[in-house]
């Protein structure tokens, strides 16, 4: 069944979020729900994780409606962890809106303030800048590469440090020259591979994949995107050769490698040419 189309678009945001804080105020309340009620921090994590893949997802289809609807999910999981937080009287969202808030206008005084910047590379120094000086302020020291989550999937780490990284310079020329460091990662990779030393050859792996990162970003490529294109092309091809087999009375598991290699060779080549 289709869903109804978008009929709060003249109703004010204020009042639509101050309806969402009393529905999960009531849900966490004495007469609310049991499942609602029993969640922690620690309980929500998978839930919080799970709901900002599905945005990215729902990105990914280029359709408005699944985008609207999962970015209601992710926050919700926000007013969640708020309403824990109000409860045990550490902070309510008033206080997370407001830490927000500040932190966005003084982050940008190109747009709230005297300042003047002409590029997206220039507003993103001076946004690291600031953060430098807001860590020397507190009296604490801050790292260039600080404030990329150990819990992003490795690509994805692995680029947003690099990117951090690349805003004082320390960086490749281009993708080119970041090659050069992947074949001689691979080489490394290969004689341990080759001397059986599995603890070495576990170190140049990551290596190399630290070094492919690079050359995607250099290439204006994200890797995680990268890598999860191929995964989907490798699912794609694998079910159609499934397919291909059961259609001829074969089953997957019974067939010799040398007739697997020959269907999904048949499978690609079934695939418009790129």
């Amino acid at each position: 069944m289709a869903r109804p189309p978008v009929t709060h678009m003249t109703q004010s945001p204020g009042a639509l979020f101050e309806r969402l804080l009393d529905i999960m105020h009531r849900l966490r309340g004495p007469a609310g729900c049991p499942w609602d009620r029993e969640q922690t921090p620690a309980s929500l994590k998978p839930y919080l994780i799970e709901e900002a893949y599905e945005v990215l997802e729902a990105i990914d289809t280029g359709a408005d409606e699944p985008l609207r609807e999962e970015l209601g999910d992710l926050l919700l999981q926000v007013v969640f962890h708020a309403e824990i937080a109000a409860e045990r009287g550490a902070f309510g969202i008033a206080d997370v809106l407001a830490v927000l808030i500040d932190k966005m206008t003084s982050r940008h005084p190109h747009v709230f303030g005297g300042r003047s910047v002409e590029t997206p590379r220039q507003a993103l120094a001076q946004w690291e800048a600031i953060k430098q000086r807001e860590a020397e302020a507190s009296g604490g020291q801050r790292s260039v590469i600080a404030g990329v989550p150990r819990a992003l999937p490795a690509l994805l780490r692995a680029q947003r440090m690099q990117g951090k990284a690349a805003r004082v310079n320390f960086d490749w020329p281009d993708a080119r020259a970041a090659w050069t460091k992947v074949e001689e990662e691979v080489q490394e990779a290969a004689i341990a591979l080759t001397e059986g030393r599995r603890d070495r050859f576990q170190e140049e792996l990551g290596d190399v994949l630290f070094s492919l990162v690079n050359v995607a970003r250099l290439s204006a490529i994200d890797a995680e995107d990268a890598l999860q294109r191929a995964i989907e092309k490798f699912r794609q091809r694998f079910t159609t050769m499934e397919s291909d087999l059961i259609a001829r009375g074969k089953s997957i598991a019974s067939v010799s490698s040398e007739e697997l290699e020959q269907s999904w060779e048949a499978v690609k080549s079934r695939e418009p040419s790129r």
